[in-house]
């Protein structure tokens, strides 16, 4: 069975973890991961959700923080704010900027991302294919009323608390998805979209003309892990995007955003075409879910869901070890077979 999961950030990582802890030995996974956050720092290439998700399957993240190598240092960052070089609120680990200058080090070779990513993860047996949603340079960018910012700085230096008016995913547009993303999408078994960020971790993704026609068109059945439990983000800020799209905190809401894949189009987007374009036309965005897991405690929209024409369950989500990944990685597959 081929396996594709569309993803980023902690809540894709954590989901990665259990789904290859759940899948039979001729099983497949491949990750295509959301680049929105990526930069330019310090003269080096920074992708945290491709870093943050090769880390937790290799077994060398810090489970603590959620993100960067475990038993960290930071010296090199100090010296480089002695000499008034980088963000002071963005502190990269030494091992972690191994990780970035390896990288920098393909790029500058003329490697593109998605063969760099592929070299990089090597060193590991991660037991995942990971590919970036795209080798061109696509970056999340947040309109507020203080000035359009990196995402990154929205995130980490302002934790989010200037109100967001827009995102925008810089070239996208212009983009075209990396090799074999297209291709595993169209020979996939199954689809998930993991617990990630629906605006910048799975919207930038999404935002890469081909990948949304590809989804609607995909063979396979399309299902998503809601990354809203009981009206509350699991972990960061999310609530703060989805207020700027007009999106509810809720699980129900961002399946309804997501959409039936039922739907031939005609679905309300007014707040949509700020988070993908269209790839239907100018009738619509065409849905993209099949299945929608959400947890116990959200069993009572179950039923709305269901009368949406997404079919539903209700499980516990929280992720708080690779046993409970692996646990809702294997209700995500029995939903997503359920007929």
């Amino acid at each position: 069975m081929n396996i594709v999961v569309l993803c980023g950030g902690v809540g894709g990582a954590r989901f990665l973890r259990g789904l290859r802890g759940a899948i039979g030995s001729g099983d497949s996974i491949t990750a295509i991961v959301n680049v929105g956050d990526d930069m330019w720092l310090t003269g080096v290439r920074i992708a945290p959700d491709l870093d943050s998700i090769m880390y937790t399957l290799a077994g060398v993240n810090d489970e603590e923080r959620g993100w960067g190598r475990v038993g960290e240092s930071e010296r090199v960052s100090a010296e480089l704010l002695a000499y008034g070089v980088g963000w002071p609120w963005f502190t990269l680990g030494d091992l972690d900027l191994g990780t970035h200058l390896a990288r920098t080090h393909f790029l500058r070779a003329g490697v593109p991302l998605s063969k760099a990513t592929e070299l990089l993860g090597a060193r590991w047996e991660l037991g995942v294919r990971l590919i970036p949603a795209t080798d061109d340079e696509v970056e999340t960018y947040v309109v507020t009323d203080e000035g359009t910012m990196h995402f990154q700085e929205w995130w980490t230096k302002h934790r989010a608390a200037l109100p967001a008016r827009k995102f925008e995913y810089t070239d996208a547009a212009t983009a075209t998805p990396a090799p074999g993303v297209l291709e595993a999408i169209r020979d996939a078994d199954l689809v998930f979209l993991a617990p990630s960020n629906p605006v910048v971790s799975i919207g930038p993704i999404l935002a890469i003309p081909g990948i949304r026609g590809a989804l609607a068109a995909a063979p396979a059945p399309v299902v998503g892990v809601s990354p809203i439990i009981a009206g509350a983000v699991v972990r960061g800020m999310a609530d703060a995007c989805l207020t700027a799209i007009g999106v509810a905190t809720s699980a129900a809401a961002v399946a309804l955003h997501y959409g039936a894949r039922s739907d031939d189009g005609q679905l309300d987007t007014r707040n949509s075409t700020s988070l993908w374009p269209s790839s239907v036309g100018q009738s619509g965005l065409q849905g993209l879910l099949d299945g929608w897991l959400v947890d116990e405690t959200d069993a009572a929209t179950v039923p709305l869901l269901e009368a949406a024409d997404i079919r539903s369950a209700a499980v516990p989500l929280w992720m708080r070890d690779p046993e409970s990944s692996a646990q809702v990685a294997r209700d995500a597959l029995a939903l997503a077979v359920r007929r």
